[in-house]
């Protein structure tokens, strides 16, 4: 929607150059309204934002509501992580833990996380995580996490497991040269997001040195889109693996 934009002049430094407002996705409507739409006469069209809206400006009272709180457009993966990473800033732009606006998860019903001998700096961790001996800056380590002795994470985004594996199970997995859920032994990684119950090794490199910008590897376990590495859900990346 082109207006002018001047009065949000504490958010936008040139008014001319950006000229628009962005649709945030947020639309209500009377039932009655919208069925009509939807059913009858724009049976064929398919987007809200680009055609249904433009079209019912002809025929329909329409009204937009300007929102000059905090909001982020994360449809694409480099938005996405950088939306996440900024919430590790202080102070962030978005802030959880507002007692006049209390922001509720879901319940897991997990345990507290556990961290022995480790260095963590400007990060969020989540509920039911194993943190042993390893170093965590300005990163989000999701539920039932594990990271092992000597691991690294930095400017990455790891979104946890969905269930746990037992010791034993993680021995077991090791003796037979496999991979278990989590982190392994000195794994440095970087500029990454690491999906749900993904398994990456001993001795693991993910920093995509040679700043490579759009990728795939789905045999490997990876893409990168944006110079960002994405680990793929229950992806196993083998020891010693240099990304």
């Amino acid at each position: 929607m082109k207006v002018d934009t001047s009065f949000l002049n504490f958010a936008i430094d040139d008014p001319a150059k950006y000229p628009y407002i962005a649709s945030m996705g947020v639309y209500v409507f009377k039932r009655d309204v919208l069925l009509n739409l939807l059913k009858s006469r724009y049976a064929e069209l398919h987007d809200f934002g680009s055609e249904i809206l433009p079209r019912a400006l002809h025929d329909h009272n329409v009204q937009a509501y300007v929102f000059t709180d905090y909001w982020e457009d994360i449809g694409t993966i480099r938005s996405f992580f950088d939306a996440n990473m900024a919430l590790c800033e202080q102070p962030p732009k978005f802030e959880f833990y507002d007692p006049k606006t209390p922001f509720f998860t879901s319940p897991r019903y997990l345990p507290p996380t556990k961290s022995d001998k480790c260095r963590i700096k400007e990060a969020i961790i989540s509920h039911g995580c194993f943190l042993r001996e390893c170093k965590i800056e300005h990163s989000i380590i999701g539920v039932r996490s594990r990271l092992n002795s000597g691991s690294e994470l930095k400017n990455a985004m790891m979104m946890g497991a969905d269930s746990y594996e037992t010791e034993d199970e993680i021995s077991r997995l090791m003796s037979e040269g496999k991979v278990p859920i989590g982190v392994g032994e000195n794994t440095k990684i970087s500029n990454c997001i690491i999906d749900m119950n993904a398994r990456i090794g001993r001795d693991v490199v993910i920093s995509n040195k040679e700043g490579v910008q759009e990728a795939d590897r789905p045999e490997e376990g990876y893409y990168i889109r944006s110079g960002i590495v994405v680990i793929q859900k229950n992806a196993t990346i083998k020891d010693g693996t240099v990304v």
